[in-house]
């Protein structure tokens, strides 16, 4: 870590500090607090979101400006990318000014959902990801940090889901939904936790189900693998928030299609204020029950 002393355009005096982190350099500013004591600094802050730029470093002559806000834009990366509850994600936060990274199995699939993105003005970006693969998930994530800097919110939405009645549920198909499930939920976190310790701010949020409250037999798999996944959000919470991190999940307990209560554009807005810090922990998006009359 070096500090190199400068003046920027606007006559501030002091010094730009170089970190290594978020698999580049970055660059921030701290300016010389007036007064007798030269030592004593006043941090520029870039906004929240983490790294500074995208595969760019920041200069002095872009500090103060609007290409310093706009290569600082925060970034959510959302694992098991698909049409359904992930894509209202994707609008509601890239709509918000986040940088929109997907995940998902297949290049295809990718180009055509950050198209869709784009032509809303979204900065949107796709990577291939197999959430059954550790070693997949681990590259890829390389990479979404080499380009564009740690998220600020992780979304894990992908699933798996063996239709059969516990009796002659295959042991090899339970295990293979619990890994994308769970598995892959748990090694997405553990992959940006360190660095969203380190920066002392992040969001992890869970796609889950009204199966992992209200099993049904022949949804055994998915019925085990979402309280699975239900019970590492609130203990992945409980070990986090005391570093400055969230961590949530939006329980979802009906079937999603657009035009209906469960729109993904009105399941996303819980994923929002999960972040926002609006609501905590876990958001039951059901309709409320009738009154009785």
């Amino acid at each position: 870590m070096a500090a190199v002393s400068t003046q920027l355009p606007d006559g501030r005096v002091g010094k730009i500090q170089r970190r290594s982190g978020c698999g580049r350099r970055r660059d921030t500013f701290r300016e010389l607090t007036p007064g007798p004591d030269a030592a004593v600094y006043q941090p520029w802050q870039p906004p929240r979101g983490g790294c500074v730029g995208i595969g760019r470093q920041l200069t002095p002559d872009m500090m103060n400006s609007s290409e310093a806000v706009e290569l600082s834009k925060p970034v959510i990366a959302i694992v098991g990318a698909g049409a359904g509850v992930s894509a209202g994600i994707a609008r509601k936060f890239g709509g918000n000014g986040f940088v929109v990274v997907l995940l998902a199995r297949t290049r295809a699939s990718l180009d055509r959902q950050v198209a869709e993105l784009e032509v809303r003005g979204v900065d949107a970006h796709g990577l291939v990801a197999d959430a059954s693969e550790k070693g997949s998930l681990a590259e890829a994530f390389a990479l979404l940090e080499e380009n564009f800097g740690v998220p600020e919110v992780l979304v894990y939405n992908a699933g798996a889901n063996t239709i059969s009645n516990p009796s002659v549920l295959a042991e090899e198909d339970l295990i293979s939904d619990f890994t994308v499930n769970v598995v892959g939920a748990l090694s997405c976190s553990r992959l940006v936790i360190p660095q969203m310790a380190e920066r002392g701010s992040g969001t992890i949020l869970f796609t889950g189900g009204m199966l992992g409250l209200k099993p049904v037999a022949s949804r055994t798999s998915a019925s085990i693998s979402k309280a699975g996944l239900r019970n590492l959000a609130f203990t992945l919470s409980d070990e986090l928030a005391p570093l400055g991190l969230r961590v949530g999940t939006v329980t979802i307990g009906g079937v999603v299609k657009p035009g209906t209560f469960f729109d993904p554009d009105l399941i996303a807005q819980s994923y929002w204020e999960l972040f926002t810090g609006a609501r905590h922990g876990e958001i039951l998006y059901q309709p409320a029950p009738e009154s009785a009359h």
